[in-house]
């Protein structure tokens, strides 16, 4: 399994497309993705790029943190795996009713 990175503070004109090149220059990259607003399908300014091997996402985190990339300064790092989120809150409804 590759490495999965955190990419944040991209520019909202960041594309997939364009991020897997920028990263290509270190490396395989099995997927680049942008991550969108569900609802207006906008960027919401980060990303997650996954590299095939260790040392390249390693490469890649050490030659594009903190460095610009489309007129923005980016942060790069390995990705956080993911915390559950409480299913507190008003809007859980799953259907079906109880008599």
């Amino acid at each position: 399994m590759g490495t999965r990175l955190f990419v944040g503070k991209l520019p909202f004109s960041t594309t997939d497309d364009s991020l897997q090149a920028l990263f290509a220059t270190y490396g395989t990259v099995s997927n680049a993705k942008v991550i969108t607003d569900r609802d207006t399908n906008q960027s919401k300014g980060f990303a997650f790029v996954e590299m095939e091997d260790q040392e390249a996402a390693q490469a890649a985190i050490n030659a594009l943190d903190g460095k610009e990339f489309e007129g923005r300064v980016i942060a790069v790092n390995v990705a956080r795996p993911r915390e559950d989120r409480s299913q507190s809150g008003g809007n859980n409804f799953r259907g079906g009713f109880q008599r």
